[in-house]
């Protein structure tokens, strides 16, 4: 049983939905993406997605884009995304557990080589990948790959999708499926779609594979307006964001910018928390 299939099990059985935070490898380093995983684990996060720096943004907000290019300007490459899993695995004192999962393109798997990339991938700690770029015509050789390995394949399915593709999409995916609950791109929204909650029952209808929302999530209101309909709640831009904030504040008053960030994050994905429960509590 994989680590997705394994915790979103125990999640169902204890009536609990998962919180996922989204953080930018490398932004503004590596320490500090590490400090920050380490913070959402504390507050209750269940697993994490960890977006690796590419420079052709794919459904990236102005958020995200611009936390890639100051992780790409300072350096960043792909073996530091698999030394981050390697590090948050053997944290002390205390070790990251919950699952992580990397957001990356498909072009960087494809010239790492897809068996090579997901060899590394497992070999760092990691459960799974989502692949925002990669057609459902041209999945199947990745899927094979991922399904022989053990290895989670997580694809997104979004309002314009047609119902007959969202079934193959569904096909070729494992883990979970990942929800866009907006047109456009990644960031911050104060209203969701009205027809969110039709859709989305519809979609887990048709699946055994949990559904997670992504896009637009960017308080504890929407968290929880949201928290009874889905398996999972995926959190990005806002916490980017935070990460961002609270860095360039450090750096002006001479604080430390990892342990600044490492604290929003905390008190923010503890607020997420605290919304998801409760939501739940009272539907």
């Amino acid at each position: 049983m994989s680590e997705l299939k394994q915790l979103f099990e125990t999640l169902a059985k204890n009536n609990r939905k998962a919180l996922m935070p989204f953080v930018t490898a490398g932004d503004p380093d590596i320490a500090t993406t590490a400090a920050v995983i380490r913070a959402a684990q504390n507050a209750g996060a269940d697993l994490c997605e960890i977006g690796v720096p590419y420079s052709d943004p794919i459904a990236d907000g102005p958020v995200i884009q611009a936390s890639y290019q100051r992780a790409l300007d300072a350096g960043f490459r792909l073996k530091h995304i698999f030394d981050l899993g390697k590090d948050l695995a053997q944290s002390k004192p205390t070790p990251v557990t919950m699952p992580r999962v990397t957001m990356v393109s498909y072009s960087i798997i494809y010239r790492t080589g897809m068996a090579k990339y997901v060899e590394q991938a497992m070999e760092a700690g990691y459960c799974g990948a989502i692949v925002p770029d990669l057609l459902v015509e041209e999945a199947e050789p990745l899927s094979k790959v991922c399904q022989a390995a053990g290895f989670d394949l997580i694809q997104l399915v979004t309002p314009t999708t047609t119902r007959d593709r969202q079934r193959r999409i569904a096909d070729l995916t494992t883990g979970f499926l990942y929800y866009v609950s907006v047109t456009g791109i990644t960031g911050e929204r104060s209203a969701l779609p009205s027809d969110i909650v039709d859709s989305v029952s519809w979609l887990r209808e048709q699946t055994e594979l949990p559904v997670c929302i992504g896009f637009g999530i960017s308080s504890p209101e929407t968290a929880a307006q949201l928290a009874p309909i889905a398996d999972g709640l995926i959190v990005g831009s806002a916490i980017v964001r935070r990460i961002a904030e609270a860095t360039n504040n450090a750096k002006q008053t001479g604080a430390d910018p990892s342990e600044a960030a490492a604290k929003i994050v905390e008190e923010f994905c503890g607020e997420l928390r605290k919304a998801i429960d409760g939501a739940l509590v009272k539907s």
